[in-house]
């Protein structure tokens, strides 16, 4: 701690508070709306994540690690000012170390002014404290809600518009949002998403990054999809139509027989974004919504040519899909193509992926104009839990191998032998003391292990081993290239 860390750390009661916290004597939980992936759970996380990127990297998809916070100004205008994610949802506190260095820098300052008459101290150790006090606090700063505005902050900041091609990227993590823990809804979730940057808005792209996303699905057994698409148009027609939209939207509230018929969300957007009205799911606004015009019927030529030529594409790569004329996004840089997938075991809040079109974004971010970009993100939580609900879990790599070992000789074996099977890839568990022989066996079929090595003093001196297997209870002799090959053979047959 330098000479002024005592003086700005315990500036308030923050220790005092710290320290009784510190002493209390409590269990330590989850905070509310997060949760511990545990095994075996974890195993069946990490084989939908390494599906997902074996499948992206087919498709020449590479990987984009970001941070997991930025500065909250950038959420604030790519995602939008007033939406409920930057408004109400975002985990979001100033930097506190920017304010510490601020308040070191003053001191280096001003402590050498120290060295004055006694009658100048008081005064000056007035304005002193005064300056303090009003040093700026710290950047805001903002815990990721979602990638895809990162994505594109990395585009820009490292030049990517300067590389070869389209620039196709993917992400595996955490995200936050303070929103009301629900059934496969957390404050930290977890998403898989997708991003193509680059100058072309070809719809053979659209269709392309829709493949991928079916074909990942299917590798994941995740059953019963559907794959909703729309077109929102482009600013100019979208514009338009959004006007047109706010106009009869104000008529319905402006009308007393059918006022009532909207909630107080919907109303307020009326005015601040009219297109979310259209994603309601309150059963008494579905009539009222029904009956509002369409997005389809008011798209420009060039946009209602783009969406013709996706679903050409679409049925050319025989990807079954439906349309939603509902499905919109509600950001002024969206554009043209939008989609969802929902998926069954999730109840009415169904979706396990969305994405769409943003040829806005990279340059309302302060990017090079005319970078057109689409992706989408999936919701990971739901996908395993729509997994898990449908009971297609498949078979996971388990435990390989549990030797049981005897004598005091058996012992400088099995260590050997279990560096060599762990070197061909089998998971193996060597306990760290001998053990009784049933009690050895027992404690392999509680570890879910696909076979016992045992090795005693017999084993020891033949220059064999004994291999169980547990499932049927039997046994053969090997020695050790047989045993090596035998169980290597054995893990490449299941896909371990």
């Amino acid at each position: 701690m330098n000479r002024y860390s005592r003086l700005l750390v315990c500036s308030d009661d923050f220790c005092a508070v710290s320290l009784l916290l510190m002493t209390e004597k409590r269990q330590f939980r989850a905070v509310k709306g997060t949760r511990d992936i545990l095994p075996p759970h974890s195993a069946l996380w990490n084989w939908f994540e390494q599906s997902a990127r074996e499948t992206l990297q087919s498709y020449n998809f590479r990987e984009i690690r970001l941070p997991i916070f930025e500065e909250t100004a950038l959420f604030a205008r790519a995602v939008g000012a007033d939406t409920d994610i930057v408004g109400k949802e975002m985990f979001t506190f100033l930097d506190p170390f920017d304010r510490y260095e601020r308040q070191l820098k003053f001191l280096d300052e001003e402590l050498p002014k120290l060295d004055m008459a006694a009658q100048d101290l008081q005064k000056y150790l007035r304005d002193f404290s005064r300056k303090l006090e009003d040093l700026p606090e710290g950047d805001s700063i903002s815990l990721r809600p979602e990638a895809t505005a990162s994505v594109a902050r990395a585009y820009i900041e490292h030049g990517m518009q300067t590389l070869p091609g389209n620039q196709k990227l993917y992400y595996v993590g955490p995200m936050f949002r303070r929103e009301r823990p629900q059934k496969g809804r957390y404050r930290q979730f977890y998403q898989i998403g997708a991003e193509v940057l680059g100058q072309s808005d070809r719809p053979a792209i659209d269709a392309e990054v829709l493949e991928m996303l079916l074909v990942l699905f299917r590798r994941a057994a995740l059953k019963d999809t559907t794959l909703y698409v729309n077109s929102i148009g482009c600013q100019e027609c979208r514009g338009q139509y959004v006007e047109l939209l706010r106009r009869e939207l104000q008529k319905i509230r402006d009308n007393p027989a059918t006022a009532g018929k909207l909630g107080p969300d919907s109303q307020r957007r009326i005015e601040t974004n009219p297109l979310r009205v259209l994603d309601s799911k309150l059963p008494e606004e579905q009539p009222v919504i029904e009956k509002l015009p369409r997005i389809s019927d008011h798209l420009c030529a060039a946009c209602r040519q783009h969406f013709a030529e996706l679903k050409e594409e679409l049925t050319l790569r025989q990807i079954p899909y439906k349309e939603n004329w509902r499905l919109v996004r509600g950001l002024d840089y969206y554009t043209r193509t939008t989609f969802e997938v929902t998926a069954t075991g999730l109840g009415s809040q169904n979706a396990v992926c969305g994405g769409g079109r943003y040829d806005g974004l990279v340059e309302l971010l302060g990017g090079p104009a005319g970078v057109k970009g689409i992706g989408f993100a999936i919701g990971t939580d739901r996908a395993i839990l729509s997994i898990q609900e449908s009971g297609n879990v498949p078979r996971l790599p388990g435990l390989s191998v549990f030797i049981a070992r005897m004598g005091a000789k058996a012992y400088p074996l099995a260590v050997n032998v279990a560096g060599k099977l762990r070197a061909r890839g089998l998971a193996v568990e060597l306990p760290p003391q001998e053990m009784k022989f049933g009690k050895a066996l027992g404690l392999a079929d509680k570890l879910g292990a696909s076979y016992a090595l045992i090795i005693g003093d017999e084993e020891v001196s033949s220059g064999t081993f004994t291999l169980k297997r547990l499932a049927d209870a039997q046994q053969k002799k090997l020695n050790e290239n047989e045993l090596l090959e035998y169980l290597e053979s054995e893990r490449r047959g299941s896909g371990a």
